[in-house]
């Protein structure tokens, strides 16, 4: 009993497994975009600390340059959507004013002095996905770099 099946019967197949499946194609989507942006903004923010970092690092004066590390850090994260009118580094973390630094002379691990930065950044604010992320998130990096006693030579 070779039944033939008809084309004509099966006409609305393939929009009821795009509405049913859309949902999750359209989760998945926004989920992707915001890891996305969450990731880049990880990489700026430690990119930005391990630079201001470095440059503190040079001699011992420098080491709490509070100042030119700020600079540093903006110059860094200014590809960030919310960091392009961005002029300081102190304050409260808020949509006009997402990033902090915070520098210090420290004691290294080799009991040397250290140049240490911390950058926190206030992320944009993404699609919240309940349970997993809710809507912006906050960074933190520390850096800690060993102070050289002369600047390199090149």
């Amino acid at each position: 009993m070779n039944r033939r099946i008809d084309n004509k019967n099966r006409k609305g197949n393939a929009i009821v497994e795009v509405a049913l499946m859309a949902p999750w194609i359209f989760f998945l989507f926004v989920g992707v975009l915001d890891f996305g942006f969450y990731s880049y903004a990880a990489i700026c923010t430690q990119n930005a600390a391990r630079v201001a970092a470095m440059a503190n690092s040079y001699a011992t004066g420098n080491a709490s340059d509070s100042t030119g590390a700020c600079t540093i850090v903006i110059q860094e994260m200014n590809s960030l959507p919310n960091m392009r009118s961005v002029t300081g580094c102190t304050g409260t973390l808020s949509q006009t004013q997402p990033v902090n630094v915070t520098v210090a002379s420290v004691a290294g691990p080799d009991g040397g002095p250290a140049a240490q930065v911390s950058v926190t950044y206030l992320s944009v604010l993404m699609i919240p996905i309940p349970g997993i992320m809710m809507g912006q998130l906050t960074l933190t990096r520390t850096v800690e770099v060993p102070i050289l006693n002369s600047a390199p030579t090149i």
